[in-house]
């Protein structure tokens, strides 16, 4: 209960109150726009091709959903985003954004923004999308929502965003993309990589990027964050506890820090965390058993992961990756490229008790 009130004060003080088989996904958007169908005939999110690890029975996980603080759409996702080019923006280079580049369309969503809104239902590449950012576990991941848009639940689980369907009110913990309440009860999302970077990073990678404006429709205090600050890392963001209990709390035996940063990656039946900050160091990462690696990729402060599938993988320099003697840049490698997230260690260890910790 402490907990929760803590959080409430925090936004209500701002006014928001009111060799194992990896799974096939590889962080692209589909392209298809086949919605889920339910028995009353209401179009929902698309499903995922193939099936999601979830360590959790759905029992479990409704019976640890929490109260956030603002009620449903207390925090309003943003449905009518606007763009601008990279030369109008007026950002510090070391600000957070999440960026997207695909065939079509490139562009940067500011964390200044989503902290205040969390969702921003868009479109990419012609297919709608939703993009979704949760402050409290460092997650910024999008999915594919069909005819229908996701809005804030105001509800959250192992401190996660639960997001819902406006079709069909179903609930979908971010981090988890399953649905664990409501008529799309065990359907899963269709994902695509969001790379959490800085401005000048994406900037440099993308000069032609568009970049997500303030004008929302909202009046919020854009460029102040009632959770802390990223540059330099203070407040929530700067260490401590995390605000709610967690699903499984094994994840301190392992590493105590609960806000290191992990680039997660679910399989179809077990999960990895690479140590964000191991990874930067040592340029590349691999499993116990070999058949996954995260590669550093120093241009974006990101890091790729791929399923190896028994071939040599090692570094060649920083940056580059040999693979069977030949060299490749980290985000090119010729190998199944695996969806990864970056993620507060917490949240990854809280979702996914068994998850191999990399470092």
């Amino acid at each position: 209960m402490q907990r929760a009130l803590t959080r409430r004060r925090l936004l209500g003080a701002l006014g928001l109150t009111g060799s194992t088989a990896l799974s096939g996904c590889v962080g692209g958007i589909s392209g298809r726009g086949d919605g889920a169908i339910t028995a009353g005939g209401v179009s929902g999110p698309p499903q995922r091709d193939g099936p999601l690890y979830q360590p959790w029975d759905r029992e479990t996980v409704r019976e640890a959903v929490v109260d956030g603080g603002p009620g449903k759409d207390g925090i309003p996702s943003v449905d009518d985003p606007s763009f601008a080019p990279a030369s109008d923006a007026e950002l510090a280079d070391d600000e957070v954004v999440f960026g997207y580049a695909g065939a079509e369309d490139v562009k940067a969503y500011t964390q200044r923004v989503l902290v205040w809104h969390e969702i921003a239902n868009d479109t990419l590449d012609g297919t709608p999308v939703a993009v979704t950012y949760c402050p409290l576990t460092g997650t910024a991941m999008g999915f594919e929502r069909g005819e229908t848009t996701l809005g804030v639940s105001g509800r959250l689980v192992n401190n996660n965003l639960v997001m819902y369907d406006r079709a069909t009110d179903s609930r979908w913990p971010q981090v988890l993309a399953t649905a664990v309440d409501g008529p799309l009860s065990g359907d899963q999302l269709r994902e695509f990589r969001l790379v959490w970077t800085t401005w000048g990073r994406w900037r440099e990678a993308h000069p032609d990027t568009l970049v997500l404006t303030e004008e929302t429709g909202y009046a919020k205090r854009y460029g102040s964050d009632p959770y802390g600050n990223y540059n330099p890392t203070s407040g929530y963001y700067g260490g401590g506890s995390p605000l709610f209990e967690s699903l499984d709390d094994g994840w301190a035996e392992r590493q105590e820090d609960a806000k290191r940063v992990v680039i997660a990656a679910r399989t179809a039946d077990r999960a990895l965390a690479f140590d964000k900050p191991a990874l930067r160091e040592r340029g590349l990462l691999a499993s116990d058993d070999g058949a996954a690696v995260a590669a550093y990729d120093p241009r974006l402060d990101t890091g790729w992961v791929y399923r190896t599938d028994g071939v040599d993988v090692s570094l060649a320099e920083p940056g580059r990756v040999s693979v069977d003697g030949e060299r490749f840049r980290a985000d090119d490698l010729p190998l199944s490229r695996v969806y990864g997230f970056d993620a507060m260690w917490h949240a990854a260890g809280g979702f996914y008790p068994e998850v191999e910790y990399v470092a």
